[in-house]
């Protein structure tokens, strides 16, 4: 819950900068202001789309660029919309007394300003936080919810670590607090075969230790809000066609809690990503793309070679397919 970072926006090194647009996608940049908290959004916009516009909410420590690398298998299907909301990113420092509801309100006034009435609401790891509040308390904003490590719950093992990772950076130890990071969302090798598992595990070490202060300020914030206001709360969700996945060998949102989140939603679809763990979403990064895309055009996501077997935990599985 800390974090799905952002090294999705680059497995291999490459610093923030944006794709080149083909002709039929132009990015725009707006600055925002709710209650006096500056924040920024990106939209890659669709002249042709398939579908509603695509909003992804991200990690607490990924930013509005984070997913330029999924915008290849992405972008020709819908417009995209990525956003730093107060407190995280570039965006003003938002004071811990700020909870879920705040940030959620933040994502309907952007979607406002935006002039998007309507979205495919995306939300991974603390975005799926966010982007449930948001789809409980704005409904009518909600075409269709794809959730990625989703719990309704502080995993244990996150309240553990937490107190010794806040430690950690208020002692000025950012290498014992990185190595706590790590072990956080990245499952043991143990556990099964991962895709990219030490690469990744290389970056995600590497981009807490670059961390500037105030990027460390927002994130030890960011675990004082979470662990001050919950991820959960059991609020009516929209009746629209959704899908909860995450890595077959997440440890941190386990797959047992992502079903959990499926069965509490009205017409939710369960899966989970072969070879994979937390960071389902950078260490396959096209076949969660392609699954996203799928799910969000209303093409078939059963039988998938990178998914094991589809599951319906809601009551009423004939509607959770998408298909009316």
């Amino acid at each position: 819950m800390l974090t799905a970072v952002a090294i999705a926006q680059d497995s291999s090194n490459v610093s923030h900068r944006e794709p080149v647009p083909t002709a039929s996608e132009q990015t725009e940049e707006r600055s925002l202001t709710l209650e006096g908290f500056a924040y920024d959004c990106r939209i890659v916009h669709q002249s042709d789309p398939q579908t509603a516009p695509l909003l992804l909410l991200g990690g607490s420590s990924q930013d509005r660029y984070s997913w330029q690398r999924h915008e290849k298998w992405l972008a020709p299907l819908c417009t995209l919309i990525t956003v730093d909301l107060p407190g995280y990113g570039t965006s003003d420092f938002l004071p811990a007394s700020y909870g879920i509801d705040f940030l959620a309100a933040a994502v309907k006034h952007m979607l406002v300003e935006a002039g998007m009435p309507r979205v495919n609401l995306f939300g991974g790891c603390f975005g799926e936080v966010v982007g449930l509040r948001f789809a409980q308390l704005y409904p009518e904003f909600v075409s269709r919810i794809v959730f990625c490590g989703a719990a309704k719950r502080l995993p244990e093992i996150y309240t553990d670590a937490v107190p010794r990772l806040s430690r950690a950076l208020e002692r000025g130890e950012i290498e014992e607090a990185a190595d706590g990071l790590v072990r956080l969302f990245m499952s043991n090798p143990a556990a099964g075969q991962v895709r990219k598992h030490a690469a990744v595990a290389r970056l995600l070490h590497r981009q807490f230790m670059n961390q500037t202060p105030d990027e460390l300020r927002k994130a030890v914030e960011h675990n004082t809000r979470l662990v001050k206001h919950g991820c959960y709360e059991p609020l009516p969700l929209p009746d629209v066609p959704s899908l909860v996945f995450t890595g077959e060998y997440d440890t941190l949102c386990t797959p047992e809690m992502g079903r959990e989140v499926a069965a509490a939603m009205p017409a939710a679809r369960f899966t989970t990503i072969k070879e994979a763990d937390h960071l389902a979403t950078v260490e396959r990064m096209q076949e969660a793309s392609d699954l996203i895309g799928r799910f969000c055009t209303d093409r078939p996501i059963d039988d998938l070679p990178y998914c094991n077997p589809i599951e319906s935990p809601c009551a009423d599985p004939v509607r959770a397919t998408g298909r009316r």
